[in-house]
């Protein structure tokens, strides 16, 4: 990304958290600077965490309503049944409709670029496609449907998704699965037969 940077004669801020894998010591980075956010502030000021993902899950969450609304007017059996290709042209074309406008609002409303910060209000766009999946949601032969917000946050989805695991706790955890895994008889060998064909 350096190099590109470079190339087009910019400069670029990378914002991270600080998951140990984004650790980025000892780089030699010329066109882009990189700022790790403070330990266990990514779900107040981190971009991402301030609507991108939301936004995303809207997008995609309307083409699997409405593709679900077709199945189902189609009489198929499993209306919810989706291929990868499928999916992934779904997550394209959800990422290229979100405007610069709504990923500027999110990163206005982490606070880290302007002094006046509002609340995370879904703005006008986000609205609309709210509406739009309340409609789609009211559409499905759902017993009890759920609520659009139930629909974007699962509650699967609740769980920090980036603690930070000190590395004596990792090691710990990677020693306790090894334990696991010889007691139940599943220690991979570390030369596999190789196959004679």
């Amino acid at each position: 990304m350096d190099q590109q940077m470079q190339d087009a004669n910019r400069k670029v801020l990378l914002l991270l958290d600080n998951a140990p894998s984004h650790v980025v010591r000892d780089l030699p980075l010329t066109n882009v600077q990189v700022f790790l956010f403070p330990a266990n502030t990514t779900s107040k000021i981190q971009p991402m965490d301030a609507g991108i993902i939301a936004a995303f899950k809207r997008r995609y969450r309307r083409f699997q309503l409405q593709d679900a609304i077709d199945r189902d007017e189609q009489q198929k059996a499993d209306i919810y049944k989706v291929d990868q290709l499928i999916a992934m042209k779904w997550a394209k074309a959800a990422w290229n409709d979100i405007s610069s406008k709504t990923i500027a609002n999110c990163f206005k409303h982490t606070g880290l670029f302007e002094r006046e910060t509002q609340k995370n209000e879904v703005g006008s766009e986000e609205q609309d496609i709210e509406n739009e999946l309340k409609h789609a949601i009211n559409q499905l032969p759902i017993s009890r449907p759920m609520s659009v917000h139930e629909l974007i946050n699962p509650e699967e989805e609740q769980q920090v998704a980036h603690e930070e695991i000190s590395d004596e706790d990792l090691i710990k955890l990677s020693s306790s699965q090894d334990q696991e895994e010889e007691e139940d008889g599943e220690v991979m060998d570390e030369n596999p037969p190789m196959s004679t064909k």
